[in-house]
């Protein structure tokens, strides 16, 4: 065997070595890329947003697309904003808040305990409900409202606020989150022992799995929280008093008041583009402030049961 043979091999190896280096430097560049792109796709227009809202309707069309405006033009644009109909927009923003907050705290109520029973409790029908909720679940919204409402109105709701409150309540995905945490991150031997030193069905529910469960509980009130206060068309259809109208139905009354948009509406009562962009801002800085101070427990519910000891 010569020198040049004993080299050979070695040669190959640190080519083969050098493709396999060169092929992860290429995917990663390629998934970098992406990355960067999508998140430009949906950060550019976040920053044009909240650019827009310090302009008047005037330098909106002049100025570049990222030049920031004034204060005064800012404050105009809040003065108009918040005097739109004698302050119907914090009207509307208090109603979202009620509607949300009523809703969340009923949805907990019925959502971790029947994620709990289709979980760790045997009964008649059990496979039947949870197959019920996965369809529901499954079901576009839009096509659950003219029965909603139909129901609604055979008991004399269409109008107040339960008809607004009380479909939000039910929450299938919320019962499906709290029945997989059970599911996969409760042994039952835990609670078995614990009815072996007698504690009954609601003990042991409240005392050893609802603590055990709170990162699920946030993640479900996050969810539950955020489809309450974004929900358009429910409210759209149950409520035909605009003092009633939550914040997203109240956009639609802006929108329809901007002569951008709606020709006829020019005059004294007409709204500008950039108050239209100050009032989207103002809809979702309740969810995106929740987000942020809820981070911890939404990462802490979201992978909780995904390992096993």
């Amino acid at each position: 065997m010569t020198a040049t043979d004993i080299r050979r091999p070695r040669t190959i190896t640190t080519s083969s070595a050098s493709a396999s280096r060169l092929a992860g430097w290429s995917g990663k560049a390629v998934l970098s890329v992406v990355l960067l792109v999508a998140t430009f796709f949906f950060v550019i227009p976040l920053v044009w947003l909240f650019i827009a809202v310090t302009k008047s309707q005037r330098e909106l069309s002049v100025l570049g697309p990222f030049a920031f405006g004034s204060w005064s033009s800012f404050t105009a644009n809040a003065s108009q904003l918040f005097g739109f109909q004698d302050g119907a927009v914090l009207s509307w923003v208090g109603n979202s808040a009620f509607y949300a907050v009523v809703a969340l705290v009923l949805t907990l109520v019925t959502s971790i305990p029947a994620g709990y029973a289709l979980a760790l409790t045997e009964f008649r029908f059990r496979k039947t409900i949870m197959v019920t909720t996965l369809v529901v679940m499954l079901m576009p919204n839009t096509a659950l409202v003219l029965p909603v409402f139909l129901e609604m109105n055979q008991i004399g709701l269409v109008g107040t606020a339960w008809s607004v409150i009380l479909p939000f309540s039910f929450y299938p995905f919320g019962v499906y989150l709290t029945y997989i945490y059970f599911s996969t991150s409760i042994p039952r031997s835990l609670l078995s022992a614990a009815r072996l030193d007698g504690c009954n069905e609601l003990q042991v529910f409240l005392r050893i799995a609802l603590p055990l469960a709170t990162p699920v509980v946030a993640l479900v009130a996050f969810f539950s929280f955020v489809a309450n206060w974004n929900n358009y068309f429910l409210p759209f259809v149950m409520l035909p008093n605009s003092d009633a109208y939550p914040i997203q139905v109240g956009l639609s009354t802006l929108l329809s008041s901007a002569p951008a948009f709606n020709p006829s509406a020019a005059g004294a009562s007409s709204v500008q583009l950039p108050t239209l962009a100050l009032a989207t801002i103002v809809s979702m800085l309740p969810v995106l402030i929740l987000f942020l101070f809820s981070q911890r427990f939404l990462v802490s519910g979201m992978t909780a049961g995904g390992t096993k000891e």
